[in-house]
């Protein structure tokens, strides 16, 4: 039996593809431009692919999907027996997805709210996993968007770059931008409010950086019950064992989850990037790893 309600994303959330199946979460991919070749994130082209380019500093760019592509899910959401949608997306401060989905929500057969996170990664994936439950309970469209803005609010995202560089080049740093001029000097820690990225604090050593990432999980996490996702590129060694070390020292932890960066983000983090989010514990609808 479908849902009321259905729950659209876009690739940048990075969800299990099995759990969003599981889930009945509709993923549009967002695309990276390597070379000239327009790509679907993820799906044509995964971290270590962006990654290379990267580290050859090759002509690497992301862009927006079209709104066909969020008018098909809305229809594909319609032909399942939705009566309603709910569509959210990364921050619309960092890209113009959640604008194609605007676009495409007006002539779409059933209705559509959508959604802006104001987040990426986790930061969206959280939201789209609070949706995707009160959906499942029978929520209504008013309610599942509801969940999704609560969590994007109380939904906290840290992260250290090995360099500023592939951000600069992407044009996403925001107010980063003022750590530009000692950049050569410092591993900055970076974290992400109002939809976009911001600088947080300057540290000396990756390995000061790192340890400063961990205390700032465990102080947002303080004494409730949380549910913490470590993202990485192409950093798996690290990110797990800074996963370890919140199992440790987090005392209300429910679920952790370490989740590999997409195409799309890596572009603009570039490798060796790690980052922790935090969200108020979503409870069983949530498995860990």
């Amino acid at each position: 039996m479908s849902q009321p309600v259905a729950v659209v994303t876009d690739s940048t959330a990075y969800l299990d593809p099995e759990e969003t199946e599981r889930l009945g979460v509709i993923v549009i991919p967002l695309q990276v431009v390597v070379g000239g070749r327009t790509l679907d994130d993820v799906v044509q082209i995964d971290a270590e692919g962006v990654a290379t380019a990267l580290r050859e500093w090759s002509p690497v760019s992301t862009s927006r999907p079209a709104p066909q592509r969020f008018a098909d899910a809305y229809e594909l959401a319609a032909a399942r027996g939705a009566v309603g949608v709910v569509s959210v997306h990364l921050s619309g401060a960092m890209s113009g997805t959640v604008d194609s989905a605007r676009m495409a929500a007006r002539d779409a057969m059933i209705p559509v709210e959508v959604v802006d996170s104001g987040s990426l990664a986790m930061g969206l994936g959280f939201p789209v996993l609070a949706a995707a439950e009160a959906a499942r309970r029978g929520g209504t469209r008013t309610d599942v968007a509801a969940a999704a803005r609560a969590c994007a609010e109380a939904t906290k995202s840290f992260f250290y770059v090995d360099t500023l560089e592939h951000l600069r080049r992407g044009g996403r740093l925001g107010a980063a931008a003022t750590l530009l001029g000692s950049a050569l000097a410092i591993k900055p820690l970076l974290h992400i409010t109002d939809g976009v990225i911001a600088p947080l604090e300057k540290v000396r050593t990756t390995g000061r950086a790192i340890a400063r990432l961990e205390d700032l999980a465990v102080r947002a996490a303080g004494e409730r019950p949380v549910d913490v996702a470590v993202h990485h590129l192409v950093a798996a060694a690290r990110a797990h064992t800074l996963a370890d070390h919140l199992r440790r020292r987090i005392p209300h932890l429910e679920r952790l989850r370490v989740v590999e960066v997409g195409p799309v983000v890596g572009v603009h983090v570039g490798p060796g990037m790690l980052g922790i989010t935090l969200t108020p514990s979503l409870g069983a609808s949530s498995p860990g790893t």
